[in-house]
């Protein structure tokens, strides 16, 4: 008979300061339950007796510890890790009793909760600073499929081991541990081919009782049922927006249940490219027909450990002497002969029950909830030093939430967030960048912490309105801000009672593009004032009805150039008062009409022309004697500038940085040069395509033959 037994070690406890009394531990793949309580990866209750009275939890509290199990006198498995908790029981007349809980070093990131963000890393990148952080550096990762880079990544109110399981779960990594003398390693891995083996086959003994000289497995039993045949998984990227981005994978091995209508359909998917989301999607399948077909049973072999793979052996059913990987294994132990002054007796045993799985079969851990965010929260926009505005092509920006501990609140402290507009359409909408600095209002789409997405604005005590309030209550405002200089542009709108107003500021150009018609109807005046020059040019005709006086007052020059013809109809009287000279000039002939009277006068001198004859008067009248006609000025006018031209809005978006209008300097040098002669004047350009105006061709020949101005009805109605 082979003779078993059990020792334990602590670290800064004498050797042979405990002895072991009994034991039961549970393991598996990654977390499990066991006896109601969590157990993450193994947990192990061992009850202790020592001659010392004075231990006490300061000795044994999160130390490590490693529980051994002999087989005679040979050490056939180790199982190390940390003391979560330490109870002292009764004391006997030789004996103090004590309990313990031995749990993986794993187990500590459960008693850290945090929140932070993680970016453009992969989940085994992110794992490792997780457990390096903790002190954890016994780990490995034994894995076949490359884990994409995750652009963004949120710890959202959730322990450390709770995010770990959340993102092993969804790659598709399961954890195990290797124990070896003074440590246990972590090992995580994403299939069945990466995990260990025990070497010997396990002989199946359903007859055997009591110790056999060679472990063996005493019941062993297979358990079938339906399950999911079918998954589909289905999201959305905003950066293709028509491509669906859908999954599906049918399970294997079905012939035994109905395979059409059992499908499992999970929108959104989480995944925003198709080899994420088809590794997503068999994953998620492999998960919900792990049960489909498992073993379980029991037997006395101690190498049988969770993550292991073993073949089991001499089992009347030959179908069942296949190779089978352990899933969770739970473990028991006694040994009474340890406290024979207390009277103790019997044999030391052990034993275990066990359940399995076809290692052709990949084990999936259970998917754990994400953290789901209650609502939208604060955060400010951030960016590089020195810079004001920060966003990517997409409109997106960074932002710093007041969470976050890690970041320097720059442009690296989180991933691009999109901005939610008033309107958007392709290439027309609103858009208003939220610059550096700025409050946002961050909610998150479907509450995943993963998918943030600005969707409001809010002032602060700092960041206040450019109105004082409650003073300005009446006002709606946009106003913007000059980047990298002073100024703002600004529309708002007053809608006190009979103080009502429209309020437009450009700090630099005003421009506006109207493709048909404009009109203004004005009910009281109309005050313009141009502090420099002020262009105009009509393509066609121009109509102007004024219905009281009308007041031109030029300091200076005024020049009318007209290429066709020039009439002028007053029903009263035409005066001219030329401080220095009045110089007509025509081509062929000059005719002064007077219905009565005509007089030319000069330095006393005159002609008069009337009813009654013609009266030529003056000191001297000259008739055919020589002398000369006196000359005028002759003509001086200038050419008028045509105002500078706008783009097409469709251009602008086409030409970025392109300039909008001419500088000023052009205008002016263009101004300056247009002095000519009168025989170098040039046509300025009046014809034009074809008016939509209501004016009819006839009502336009009565306008330019001198006639009374057509002026334009239009009615506004109601509705804009």
């Amino acid at each position: 008979m082979a003779r078993l037994g059990y020792s334990i070690k602590i670290d800064g406890v004498e050797d042979d300061t405990l002895v072991v009394r009994r034991f039961e531990g549970h393991e598996s793949l990654s977390d499990s339950l066991f006896k109601g309580q969590p157990c993450y990866g193994f947990k192990y209750f061992i009850e202790l007796a020592t001659r010392q009275t004075d231990l006490t939890p300061d000795q044994v509290v999160d130390k490590m510890a490693e529980l051994t199990l002999y087989r005679d006198d040979e050490v056939v498995q180790r199982v190390n890790g940390v003391v979560r908790n330490f109870t002292q029981g009764d004391i006997g007349h030789n004996y103090t009793f004590y309990s313990l809980t031995l749990v993986p070093a794993l187990e500590r990131l459960s008693l850290r909760q945090n929140s932070r963000l993680f970016q453009l890393k992969t989940v085994p990148e992110i794992i490792s600073i997780l457990l390096q952080e903790m002190g954890v550096t016994d780990y490995a990762f034994n894995v076949q499929r490359e884990c994409a880079q995750r652009e963004f990544c949120v710890q959202y109110r959730e322990t450390d081991l709770e995010l770990i399981h959340r993102l092993a779960a969804e790659e598709g990594l399961v954890y195990s541990f290797v124990h070896e003398e003074g440590k246990h390693t972590l090992l995580f891995t994403d299939g069945t081919s990466s995990l260990p083996s025990i070497t010997n086959a396990i002989p199946y003994n359903a007859l055997s009782g009591g110790t056999n000289d060679t472990p063996y497995v005493s019941h062993f039993n297979a358990h079938t049922q339906s399950d999911v045949s079918r998954t589909a998984l289905q999201d959305y990227s905003f950066k293709k927006p028509s491509y669906q981005f859908a999954q599906s994978a049918e399970g294997t091995n079905m012939d035994y249940q109905l395979t059409d209508n059992y499908e499992h359909f999970d929108a959104p998917g989480r995944f925003k490219d198709d080899t994420s989301g088809k590794a997503f999607n068999s994953i998620r399948l492999e998960f919900l027909r792990r049960n489909a077909k498992t073993f379980t049973g029991k037997g006395n072999q101690p190498l049988m450990r969770a993550g292991y793979q073993f073949t089991l052996e001499e089992h009347l059913n030959d179908e069942m002497n296949s190779s089978y990987l352990l899933v969770a294994v739970s473990h028991q132990g006694e040994q009474p002969q340890a406290l024979e002054e207390e009277s103790g007796s019997g044999a030391t045993t052990y034993s275990n029950q066990f359940k399995a799985i076809p290692s052709t079969v990949n084990w999936q851990a259970t998917p754990q909830p994400k953290p789901q965010v209650d609502g939208p929260m604060i955060a400010r926009v951030v960016g590089p030093e020195g810079e004001e505005i920060f966003c990517d092509k997409y409109g997106r920006v960074k932002v710093h939430f007041p969470w976050d501990r890690y970041s320097n609140a720059d442009e690296q402290s989180s991933c691009w967030v999109r901005v939610s507009q008033g309107w958007a359409g392709p290439q027309y909408g609103t858009m208003a960048i939220p610059r550096i600095g700025h409050e946002v209002i961050v909610s998150f789409l479907n509450g995943d912490p993963d998918q943030p997405i600005i969707t409001g604005r809010t002032y602060h005590a700092t960041n206040t309105q450019p109105y004082v309030l409650p003073d300005n209550k009446t006002k709606t405002v946009l106003r913007t801000e000059t980047h990298q200089g002073e100024g703002y542009n600004e529309l708002s709108f007053e809608d006190q009672a009979d103080s009502e107003k429209i309020f437009v500021h450009a700090q630099k150009d005003y421009e506006a593009l109207v493709e048909n018609d404009h009109t203004q109807v004005i009910h009281n005046d109309k005050h313009l004032t141009v502090d420099r020059h002020s262009y105009t040019q009509v393509k066609n005709n121009q109509h102007l009805t004024v219905k009281g006086e009308s007041r031109n007052n030029i300091t200076k020059d005024k020049t009318i150039d007209v290429t066709g013809s020039l009439h002028q109809k007053v029903t009263d009287k035409t005066i001219i008062d030329s401080g220095s000279e009045v110089h007509l000039k025509a081509g062929n002939k000059i005719v002064l009409d007077a219905g009565d009277e005509l007089t030319i006068s000069a330095s006393g001198s005159f002609i008069k022309l009337d009813a009654s004859g013609v009266t030529v008067v003056g000191s001297a009248i000259n008739l055919n004697s020589g002398g000369s006609a006196g000359a005028g000025s002759g003509y001086g006018g200038l050419v008028a500038a045509l105002p500078t031209s706008l783009e097409d809005v469709e251009a602008l978006a086409e030409t970025e940085g392109a300039s909008v209008v001419a500088s000023q300097t052009e205008v002016d040098s263009q101004l300056k040069s247009a002095t000519v002669s009168s025989e170098q004047v040039e046509a300025v350009e009046t014809a034009s395509s074809s008016s939509s105006s209501a004016i009819s061709v006839g009502q336009q020949i009565e306008a330019l033959t001198g006639k009374d101005a057509v002026a334009e009805t239009c009615s506004l109605g109601q509705d804009s």
